[in-house]
């Protein structure tokens, strides 16, 4: 008889999360940011070559180069959560650094863009990131805005930029 309480509990609860899921805006807009001692020149190559992203973020387990989508480059992203499709959709050098990309599979549970910006800072380089991200499924919603929350990711990435740099920072 515990067992169905438990069992009954839990669907309770995916319930209540699925509801409060339902309430919450499907868009959402977040930026986090770092600052470096180095020159956007010196950073923007980092940024800006994908492939290489697993040399210097840990988080990533491999980076795959796809075929080009409509004259876009697409990459398949793999992190622990799995593998993500993404194509960029826009490439800008300093100055004005701007990298863009976009989840590239319309069947995931959430999307959106990734803006990365490398400008001159008074120390070096100020490197942020603005995710204009989207999540369809309430659970998802739920479980993206208050267990992992939207800057997790972004978090992790720039942390991870900063130590290919030798510096230890905190995104803010």
């Amino acid at each position: 008889m515990w067992i169905v309480g438990i069992l009954g509990s839990l669907l309770g609860l995916v319930g209540i999360m699925a509801v409060v899921g339902a309430v919450l805006p499907q868009d959402h807009v977040a930026t986090r940011s770092i600052v470096l001692k180095q020159q956007p020149e010196v950073v923007w190559p980092v940024i800006a070559d994908i492939a290489q992203w697993p040399s210097w973020n840990a988080n990533l387990k491999r980076v795959e180069r796809l075929p080009d989508r409509e004259g876009r480059s697409v990459y398949l992203v793999e992190d622990s959560s799995g593998p993500i499709p993404s194509e960029v959709m826009q490439v800008a050098p300093p100055p004005g650094a701007t990298l863009v990309t976009r989840i590239a599979d319309p069947q995931l549970p959430f999307g959106g863009t990734w803006t990365w910006k490398a400008e001159p800072h008074a120390e070096g380089c100020r490197v942020s990131i603005t995710e204009n991200g989207s999540v369809t499924h309430p659970f998802y919603r739920f479980v993206s805005r208050f267990v992992m929350g939207h800057h997790r990711n972004m978090d992790a990435y720039l942390k991870e930029l900063g130590r290919k740099f030798g510096e230890s920072v905190q995104p803010t």
